[in-house]
């Protein structure tokens, strides 16, 4: 099969004609259709996450078909459209798995980074981690549903269901998506991009916004709450200054670079900040029923797979608007 490899942090990715890998014992074999490429895949790239497992395929928003089963796997039938997501396995021995939050497990595998993903013709998967597709979408469309969607969403909910006006910094594929739940759901939504980003700020405009402009500028009237999915740690202070008393900060990025020092009297008056740490399969399983619940749209700019390198150097430099997709078959 062909798949796209990261030899080391730093490097481009290499194309490599690999052997289709074989489903263990609880495991299947998918037959890969598309895979989002996320922010996260280019922290990878780029050195920005710790201790990958190297050489490794990246990809974690991957969607396909399931070809085989591994020996134990019920559940699932060859020709099953799963999705399979960002969290690969946990152990659910651990004190964060036995209460339920197995986003936090200490000993968890994820697709892409500490196993291999997506950016490949075929991909092997926990059965336990992989999740049914919606009706409504073809594979490309679905495939940022499974980290930006997953991701934002779970950001989305951090913030509370009294944040009826609603901040967005970075308007990329996380935040189109969320963007779309939240106007759907009677919140006003505030997007905020890179100065000057014309494009970011029109799609947010035709997606409901109330209000789209560069996160240099205040919003026009105090928010109740705020996600950062923008990398950028200099967005923490401006955002606590935008939310009014008692709001809530929401960072939803696994890599942020450093937060500047700000003054106190920003956190003051009870405002809240806290980031977002992985996903839960039920935080799968809710977003995708209310992705088809809504029919939300996932803006997409299609790439084949021997072209990653190109898609990572667009998602880098902000050429993007929305969300980029392999598209493997």
């Amino acid at each position: 099969m062909l798949a796209m490899v990261l030899d080391a942090p730093g490097h481009p990715l290499a194309a490599r004609e690999l052997p289709v890998p074989e489903p263990g014992a609880g495991e299947v074999l998918v037959r890969v259709s598309a895979c989002g490429v996320c922010r996260t895949d280019l922290h990878l790239v780029d050195g920005e996450l710790p201790e990958p497992r190297l050489p490794v395929v990246p990809g974690h928003e991957i969607t396909g078909t399931v070809e085989r089963l591994g020996a134990g796997v019920s559940g699932l039938s060859p020709g099953d459209r799963v999705g399979v997501p960002w969290l690969g396995s946990t152990c659910g021995a651990c004190a964060p798995c036995r209460k339920g939050r197995e986003n936090l497990c200490d000993r968890p595998l994820f697709t892409g980074y500490t196993r291999d993903g997506g950016f490949a013709e075929w991909a092997v998967a926990d059965a336990r981690y992989c999740l049914p597709l919606p009706g409504g979408y073809d594979d490309v469309g679905a495939a940022p549903l499974l980290c930006a969607g997953l991701i934002g969403h779970r950001a989305y909910r951090m913030a509370g269901a009294d944040a009826l006006r609603l901040g967005i910094y970075g308007f990329g594929a996380a935040a189109h998506i969320v963007a779309q739940i939240a106007v759907a759901e009677g919140r006003e939504v505030f997007a905020f991009t890179r100065p000057g980003d014309a494009a970011a700020q029109g799609l947010a405009t035709r997606l409901g916004c109330a209000w789209a402009g560069g996160s240099d500028e205040p919003p026009p009237v105090p928010l109740d709450a705020a996600l950062i999915f923008a990398p950028v740690g200099a967005l923490v202070p401006v955002a606590l200054r935008a939310v009014a008393k008692g709001g809530t900060v929401v960072c939803g990025g696994i890599h942020m670079s450093d937060i500047p020092a700000f003054p106190y009297r920003l956190l003051w008056e009870e405002r809240v900040l806290r980031s977002v740490a992985n996903l839960t399969r039920q935080d799968g399983l809710d977003l995708l029923a209310a992705a088809a619940r809504q029919r939300i749209h996932t803006e997409t700019t299609v790439y084949p797979l021997a072209e990653a390198n190109r898609a990572l150097d667009d998602l880098r430099s902000g050429r993007l608007v929305g969300a980029a997709v392999l598209r493997i078959r």
